[in-house]
């Protein structure tokens, strides 16, 4: 005898029928989505009702991140997904947001990173507009489509990190790890032509390790090229961060300072010279350094580094281990 079920019974049933209803048709309704908008990581529609602070999306903006629908209160409130925006996007989304609602802005469109359930960051692509109004004016409803451009961003930066490598490796020497020739005279050029405009002070300081042929010599090419490297890095520590420093060329380097008198460079010159008399290099070697200054003062950038070249090779003349034109200690005496 069959039972006759309960008005109750009838209503959860009733109940249980339409929820299958309505998961069956927010699965077509999703690969509906897919087929209209096919492109890769295409995460599908959404729309944000306004006036319930409401966002009805397709499941991918959400599994995406990590989260099973049951995961979440439904409705859900636009703060949920706000809520997991990077901090360093926050403010631009909510005011691409705030633009397009005021009609501002045409369209509502951004990417941003947000966080998924694990942690880690996804990127997002997401473009809306208004498509109804309530009977003030005001903005109802916006629609829009959201992509997951992670691995595209990925990608971005995957390249901007070999980019940047591939630039150092072209504007740095492989030994010394300081700035090659080629950039050091771009950089000098730049500054002359600053100094053309502002008329500001410009100083470079021609350094050369003294006897280093000796050291090849005597301890062979592998410790010479570590004398190399080490005076390099010193220099480049002892100037400040808006200087350049490079090798020119051989065991020659130049310090390029900018906003710098004579009698300051002349300063650096001696610090640069002291730091490296006082370093203990590989080996147990003594390492003494001879440098010369030049002050820019309308000449061209070959007679401006001459200039420099000259009194580098006087400073060696005069006994090596010093620096010219000023003369700020005797000599240390040496041999040439």
């Amino acid at each position: 005898m069959t039972r006759i079920l309960s008005q109750e019974e009838q209503l959860r049933q009733r109940v249980d029928q339409l929820e299958q209803e309505l998961e069956r048709l927010r699965r077509e309704r999703d690969e509906q989505e897919h087929l209209r908008f096919p492109w890769i990581d295409n995460l599908g529609r959404w729309e944000y009702r306004i006036d319930r602070n409401e966002v009805y999306f397709n499941a991918a903006k959400l599994t995406t991140l990590g989260y099973a629908c049951d995961d979440v209160d439904q409705p859900v409130k636009y703060q949920f997904f706000t809520e997991k925006l990077h901090p360093e996007d926050y403010e631009q989304v909510m005011q691409n947001m705030t633009d397009h609602l005021r009609g501002e802005a045409s369209a509502y469109e951004v990417q941003y990173r947000i966080a998924a359930k694990d942690g880690t960051w996804k990127w997002y692509y997401d473009r809306g507009v208004v498509t109804q109004w309530q009977p003030d004016g005001t903005p109802q409803l916006v629609c829009g489509i959201v992509f997951d451009i992670t691995a595209q961003k990925n990608m971005e930066e995957q390249l901007r990190r070999q980019n940047k490598m591939l630039i150092e490796m072209a504007e740095i020497d492989e030994l010394t790890q300081v700035s090659n020739r080629k950039v050091l005279l771009k950089r000098l050029a730049g500054e002359l032509q600053r100094w053309k405009r502002h008329r500001t002070k410009l100083c470079i300081v021609m350094l050369d390790i003294d006897h280093f042929k000796r050291i090849n010599d005597t301890y062979g090419h592998v410790t010479g090229d570590s004398v190399l490297h080490q005076c390099a890095q010193i220099i480049k520590k002892t100037v400040r961060e808006v200087d350049l420093v490079g090798r020119y060329g051989g065991e020659e380097f130049l310090a390029v300072l900018p906003d710098t008198t004579l009698e300051k460079a002349v300063v650096v010159a001696e610090r640069i010279r002291h730091a490296v008399e006082g370093e203990s290099f590989t080996e147990g070697i003594s390492v003494t350094i001879s440098g010369g200054i030049a002050e820019y003062s309308g000449q061209s950038l070959e007679e401006f580094v001459d200039e420099a070249d000259t009194w580098l090779y006087r400073a060696k003349r005069e006994g090596r281990n010093c620096i010219r034109p000023r003369r700020t200690r005797a000599c240390a005496s040496s041999e040439e």
